[in-house]
């Protein structure tokens, strides 16, 4: 039946009327997308030749849409069909008529664009190459039909050049002998097609190619479009193979530079391409370049103020009155001349600039002596384009600032902050010399350095605020300013307003306030929007203290208010301009509220609403919160109760985000508002909360517990508060303690209400401390109770104890003790227990008032469970950390004396040295002496587990004491390896590999200005992406970290690191392999996988063939392609 009906559509394919041809070319293009859609041999033939047939239709829409059945067709019909069709349409380009060149060459990329699979691209090579090569060099063949052969070639060799290997070398020599065509349009086509197909050359291969060209451009003789021509193949090469090109830069930069210098006056666009192929080398070959690179900065330097047709003779301003005058003369005596492309060589100077000052961070001090002063000279270009250019450059010089010197001390002397801070006099001047033209995208540009500068230095423009405001008063009110510069000085405004100190605006508030506030009533709402987050700094630096010392800022209040008021009351705008006028209100009413006693009643009522409806809610709720953390105590009575219970029906709500902001919000308003909130509600509060204490999500566990515990701790709480904290959060609190996820803000937390138990929720101690023990008794569904919950336990043990205080404390360690004197194993469990509740007790208080307790901890050194002995050894380690001068000689005796015990005493010590750390608390000089004499003598111990306790003893000690214990370390390495029946292979520098690249990750981090990215990454960075798991790790992430502050470095050897990256994804553990080894690698493939999305994310990286075809396997992997695209959007 489907064949009858492509039949029907056939015929009226070749009917004649064009309207019917059109309709049923429409009705074929629909069949053949269909995913159903199959055809026998014959109609595979009918099928192409009517397509075919249909090319040449008279009229274009029916032609037009008979390219666009090609797509579907070549999936849709077998390999022999497509490529007679790509011989037919290739015989049209060759031999057909004029008319029909251009769809035929449209049709063919069209096909070449959907061939997918090896064989059938190879079966059309092999017919489609010669063709193609008898366009480009047969004698007699038009310009025409040589560049659309071109054209063709150059898809070709991007999408299949590496199936093309034994044909490179013939495509080659044919392509190079174009470069010297009469036609320019062949030459440049030709530069196209060598650049494809070099990607996928060998190094033998490029490198004949780079010495023809060289020596093109070293005979002399040769006309001047043909070094031109030269000299763009070169740049191409280098954007086309990247590092691969860095060998050849010794025959090339010195002929680049040379031709730039030696030029005659007129040839402008070879200076241009000089500058475009030596940018790209930086960016490319960032390793190789290094020794050309003071070279190409004073080459650069000279060229980005070349203008021989143009003297300018503009003396210095001298005040900035005269800067207006001459700026309106200079505008009206401005040089023109349409033959002056000198601009060309200026702007690709700049743009070389650029790419130096991205691609060597080492250099950034020499940058800030030699190129910052003729950068910000060169901010008067008088060609607009060239101008952008010059500010981008720029702005990369402050970005690179920026990222290499975060954390490092702007008082360094020479440092590229220090030496930043001292140009930005000149820097403002120039700027404010930009903002007073007429241009837009020169005032925008100016905008974007200043914004950039804020950032990089956030308090550099004290000294000229008032230079600047004027500036931005004029953008925001100035009739021809477009959106888009509006939004850039209010980005400005914002950004330099929350980076200095108040009190430096305070003189220039009027003119400041004024445009802001008429910004607020525009009607685009992105101008809307920014103006009121401008508003919200303005709030802040109005009123930086409640005290109110220095400045007036009542005259400013109302005005805020009103205008923010109209926005926040308008119904009909966008969700941004809302969310950012209920933001704006909150910091009002908080700054501003008793200023506002009688607007309060009005405005309130409009945030409640807001937190009524979905999309405005989540704002809204983050705006009480700032209004409850207000000092002031803004009267709220109007709409407290209102408030309070919406935010309690929050709780119930899916949205995570707003359940965390609403237990924020109620615990600011309870703790500042308790006394006008009925108790009632703090009942119902709790129920909600209760709900929101699982394991799930420890996060907002914490926060519910922090809510709880300020309901407890407010002494208007009613026994009724009291008893709902025990009937509903109690048991939830005593299942969360059971889990072995429990840890970090949430552990803490859950501690907190457990002290906060034993006062205020009519509790008591006795009670609480029993449900506590019970908790790790094993229940008849889960079995035992994991191991991290008994320390969960232990710790929220002690801390009710020493809550309760010294009587109580006392009496539950002598419950503790008792139970470890019971010599019954049936016991364990609660042994094992009550030891690490001495232990973390024993940590936060002296207990040396009990007699002997630390003999019978160690007695349970004897005991036969594994666990018991792990608990008694922690126990004793924290008992010493209590009291050190009593317990640690103890211990160290014991380490001395007792043989068979050493190995847990050993643990015990290292459990001091531990918490001497976390609890601060202090080793005498003379125990530190003590215990480097003991760990260093029991070093080549017989038992190998002593010996790393020993090693991991030293180790923590070393991060403690490094003064002390850096010179007791032998230089030698000293290794042991006892193998036993067992083959195990021992990797001696894998630890120090570790630490290497630790040490690099730091270096990234705080000295990237310098150190040399490109020396390191090839082969350093290459070897660590394959090596060992625990060096593989940091690699990924050292990667990562390179990609966003040095991509060009990356960029240049992204070949280089396709093998590794793809051995890692790829890699499957054994059979055997148990569930660590399975979860380590399942890490190790997510870390690989992060890292090659953020190679993804570089500029450029595209031009890696190898690149591509990783990515093309990741997403043809439907494993592969999920994690990856999970980790694309973390």
């Amino acid at each position: 039946m489907a064949n009858l009906q492509i039949t029907g559509i056939l015929e009226k394919m070749t009917g004649k009327d064009k309207d019917y041809r059109y309709m049923a070319t429409s009705d074929l293009l629909n069949e053949l997308n269909k995913e159903g859609f199959k055809a026998d041999s014959d109609l595979e033939i009918k099928l192409s030749n009517i397509v075919l047939q249909q090319l040449n239709d008279v009229a274009g829409d029916v032609s037009g849409l008979a390219v666009k059945c090609l797509a579907p067709l070549v999936k849709k019909v077998g390999e022999p069909r497509v490529v007679e069709m790509t011989n037919k349409l290739c015989e049209k380009l060759l031999n057909g008529k004029d008319q029909h060149r251009d769809i035929a060459s449209i049709a063919l990329k069209m096909i070449i664009a959907e061939v997918s699979t090896p064989s059938l691209a190879q079966s059309i090579l092999i017919s489609l190459s010669p063709q193609l090569m008898r366009g480009i060099t047969g004698p007699g063949t038009s310009t025409e039909i040589k560049c659309e052969c071109l054209d063709i070639l150059c898809d070709v060799l991007n999408k299949f050049g590496n199936l093309m290997v034994t044909d490179h070398e013939i495509l080659l020599n044919a392509l190079l002998s174009q470069l010297s065509s009469n036609q320019a349009s062949v030459r440049k086509k030709t530069v196209s097609c060598i650049a494809s197909l070099s990607s996928s050359l060998s190094d033998d291969l490029l490198a004949k190619t780079t010495i023809e060209v060289v020596r093109n451009l070293g005979s002399k003789g040769t006309k001047s479009e043909l070094i031109r021509t030269n000299i763009q193949m070169i740049g191409a090469l280098s954007r086309a193979v990247g590092y691969r090109f860095g060998p050849h830069l010794e025959d090339t930069v010195p002929v680049l530079i040379s031709y730039c210098t030696t030029a005659s006056e007129n040839d402008e666009e070879l200076r241009e391409y000089s500058l475009q192929a030596l940018e790209s080398f930086l960016l490319r070959c960032p390793r190789d370049i290094y020794s050309y690179c003071d070279e190409i900065l004073r080459l650069v330097l000279e060229y980005l103020s070349y203008d021989p047709n143009f003297t300018d003779n503009m003396e210095e301003d001298t005040d900035d009155e005269n800067d207006a005058e001459e700026e309106d003369d200079e505008s009206a005596n401005e040089y023109t001349d349409d033959e002056d492309v000198s601009w060309k060589v200026r702007r690709a100077a700049a743009k070389c600039l650029a790419a130096l000052i991205v691609s060597r961070p080492e250099m950034l001090c020499k940058l800030y002596e030699e190129a910052c002063p003729k950068l910000i000279d060169r901010f008067k270009e008088r060609e607009e384009n060239v101008k952008m250019d010059v500010s981008n450059t720029f702005i990369e010089l402050l970005r690179q600032t920026g990222n290499v010197t975060k954390g490092q001390n702007d008082m360094n002397e020479l440092s590229p902050r220090w030496l930043l801070k001292q140009e930005v006099p000149k820097i403002v001047k120039s700027i404010n010399r930009q903002l007073r033209e007429k241009s837009i995208k020169t005032k925008v540009g100016a905008f974007s350095i200043l914004k950039e500068l804020v950032v990089v230095l956030p308090d550099c423009l004290a000294d000229h605020i008032g230079t600047l405001i004027p500036g931005i008063e004029k953008a925001l009110n100035d009739k021809s300013s477009t959106s888009n510069l509006k939004i850039e000085a209010l980005i400005f405004a914002r950004l330099v307003l929350a980076s200095h100190t108040p009190s430096v605006f305070h003189p220039y508030i009027k003119a400041l306030s004024s445009p802001v506030l008429s910004a607020v009533g525009e009607r685009y709402y992105k101008v809307t929007a920014e103006a009121l987050r401008v508003c919200g700094e303005l709030v802040r630096v109005l009123r930086s203290n409640l005290e109110g010392f220095g400045f007036n800022f009542k005259p400013y209040v109302h005005p805020i208010y009103s205008a923010i008021m109209s926005r926040l009351t308008n119904q009909d705008q966008d969700q941004e301009v809302k969310e950012c006028a209920i933001s704006c209100m909150g910091l009002v009413i908080s700054t501003f509220g008793d200023n506002l006693g009688a607007e309060l009643p009005a405005c309130l009522p409009v945030l409640v609403d807001r937190m009524g409806n979905e999309i405005t809610r989540l704002t809204a709720v983050k705006a009480f919160a700032v209004i409850a953390a207000s000092p002031l105590r803004i009267d709220l009575s109007c709409v407290l109760e209102h408030v309070i219970s919406e935010l309690t029906g929050f709780l119930r709500k899916a949205n995570r985000a707003l359940r965390q902001a609403t237990l924020g919000t109620l615990n600011s308003l309870i703790v500042a508002y308790g006394d006008k909130i009925c108790p009632s509600a703090y009942e119902v509060i709790i129920v909600e909360l209760s709900t929101l204490i699982s394991d799930s999500d420890l996060h907002m566990t914490a926060l519910a517990l922090e809510l709880c515990c300020t309901l407890m701790a407010d002494k208007r709480s009613s026994q009724n508060v009291g008893s709902a904290v025990r009937s509903r959060v109690l048991p939830q609190a005593l299942t969360l303690i059971k889990s072995s996820l429990l840890q970090g803000q949430a552990l803490l937390a859950l501690q907190n209400f457990f002290a906060g138990l034993v006062y205020s929720a009519n509790t008591s101690f006795d009670s609480l401390l029993e449900s506590l023990l019970s908790s790790a008794n094993p229940s008849p569904q889960s079995g035992g109770v994991a191991k991290q919950a008994l320390y969960s336990i232990a710790q929220c043990v002690a801390v009710i104890c020493l809550t309760a205080g010294d009587q109580k404390c006392s009496s539950t360690v002598k419950m503790l003790t008792d139970i470890l004197k019971d010599d019954g194993t049936s016991n364990s469990a609660k042994q094992h227990l009550a030891l690490l509740c001495l232990g973390e007790i024993g940590r936060r208080k002296d207990l040396s008032s009990h007699a002997h307790i630390e003999t019978i901890i160690i007695e349970s050194f004897q005991s036969p469970f594994e666990e018991i002995k792990s608990a008694a050894s922690y126990a004793l380690g924290n008992i010493a950390v209590g009291n050190l001068s009593k317990y640690l000689p103890f211990i160290l005796d014991q380490i001395d004396n007792q043989q068979k015990k050493q190995y847990l005493l050993l643990h015990s010590l290292k459990e001091v040295i531990v918490r001497q750390s976390v609890d601060k608390a202090e080793f005498h000089d003379s125990s530190v002496e003590k215990i480097l004499k003991l760990l260093f003598n029991h070093c080549e111990s017989e038992e190998e587990g002593v010996r790393n306790v020993v090693a991991e003893c030293l180790g923590k000690i070393a991060l403690i004491e490094p003064v002390k214990l850096i010179p007791a370390l032998k230089k030698e390495l000293i290794r042991t390896v006892d193998l036993g029946p067992f083959k195990h292979i021992v990797d001696d520098g894998l630890e120090l590999r570790k630490a290497a690249f630790e040490c690099v990750d730091t270096l990234l981090g705080s000295c990237l200005d310098q150190v040399n990215p490109s020396s390191f990454i090839v082969p350093y960075l290459k070897s660590g992406l394959d090596d060992h798991y625990d060096v593989k790790m940091p690699c990924h992430l050292i990667l990562s970290k390179l990609v966003d502050k040095c991509p060009s470095a990356v960029l240049a050897v992204l070949d280089s690191l396709v093998d590794p990256l793809q051995k890692t994804i790829n890699f499957k553990p054994k059979q055997n392999a148990v569930k660590q080894e399975v979860d380590r690698n399942e890490d190790m493939i997510r870390s690989a996988l992060r890292a090659i999305a953020s190679l993804n994310r570089i500029s450029g990286g595209d031009c890696s063939l190898k690149f591509k075809n990783l990515m093309s396997e990741i997403s043809k992997s439907p494993t592969l392609w999920d994690k990856y695209y999970s980790i694309r959007n973390e």
